[in-house]
């Protein structure tokens, strides 16, 4: 396909593009709005392979939902602290100052994963906005996104999105949703969440309109993690069951700790006025309803029952 058949001159690259789940999601999104897109094949650890990538591909936007997050969670960057280094805060760093030397736009995926509640923003209280500093650093994951975090406004064609929680329509290993209904026992606490299918069409056209700075990239509002399931046994699985345990005592089987919170989006609705973002409330049925049909076609409806006997109380 010529580049003339392709609905604007913008060229995307794409990091994480490979086998990452949000950039396999941006990739598909991209293609599907008819766009040049490429994947990345460097790796942000090797930062030559990737300025000789930049430099081969011209692309005017580089899409970054590449880093380590560890499998089969955060717990595993504890042990690999130096890998963790390299990718999450060298390599970063390094593709964001490669784009900025070029003035190639580049849209960062971050998380919001660098705030937790506290007395100056309790639950049900005043959200984090972007001017909050960081307050979270339990987890070695959370300390090197809070590290690039604080640097990466320093770069004027850097666009940074802090997510929380993602989640999709599907049952993905990295969904939020798929996540914490494979567990007996959950937090009852609310938070922000990013929905995907909202979410990821607005990134791009962020990257479009060239935007820079920091956002806070979240449905508004918040849900708890039971809303969550209930909506789950609601929509796809009526026998699904679940209890409910402490903090403390979740801290207990953890390696690295969890935060919650609530995130201020004021500012990128102010940056989007002509955009409509749902609440995480009005969303969530939309994403189960698509979640049930897709299970429905891939013959994986209705789901085995749970393992193990249901609680009594």
């Amino acid at each position: 396909m010529s580049s003339s058949s392709f609905a604007n001159s913008n060229r995307y690259l794409v990091f994480g593009g490979q086998t990452g789940w949000i950039g396999q999601k941006l990739v598909d999104l991209l293609r599907e709005q008819n766009k040049e897109v490429f994947v990345a094949q460097s790796r942000l650890e090797n930062i030559q392979d990737v300025q000789k990538e930049l430099d081969t591909i011209k692309p005017t936007h580089v899409l970054n939902a590449a880093g380590l997050t560890g499998r089969p969670n955060v717990d595993w960057c504890e042990d690999h602290k130096d890998e963790v280094i390299r990718v999450n805060v060298i390599g970063t760093l390094g593709l964001l100052d490669s784009c900025e030397t070029r003035k190639i736009h580049c849209t960062n995926f971050a998380t919001g994963c660098i705030y937790t509640y506290d007395t100056a923003h309790p639950v049900g209280g005043k959200p984090f906005t972007e001017n909050d500093p960081p307050n979270y650093v339990g987890s070695f994951y959370s300390l090197t996104k809070g590290m690039v975090d604080k640097l990466a406004p320093n770069y004027s064609h850097c666009l940074t999105l802090r997510l929380r929680m993602p989640i999709s329509d599907d049952l993905s290993h990295r969904n939020f949703i798929t996540k914490i209904s494979g567990y007996a026992k959950i937090i009852n606490v609310p938070n922000s969440v990013t929905i995907l299918h909202d979410m990821l069409p607005i990134s791009v056209l962020m990257a479009d309109r060239k935007l820079s700075g920091v956002f806070n990239f979240t449905n508004p509002g918040v849900m708890s993690h039971n809303e969550v399931l209930d909506l789950y046994r609601d929509y796809i699985d009526p026998n699904f069951w679940y209890e409910n345990f402490t903090e403390e005592d979740q801290n207990k089987i953890l390696k690295a700790g969890r935060c919650n919170n609530h995130l201020d989006v004021t500012k990128l609705q102010d940056a989007l006025p002509d955009v409509t973002i749902p609440t995480v409330q009005e969303s969530m049925v939309g994403v189960y309803t698509r979640m049930k049909e897709n299970l429905q076609k891939a013959g994986q409806w209705p789901p085995a029952p749970r393992k193990g006997p249901k609680p009594s109380n």
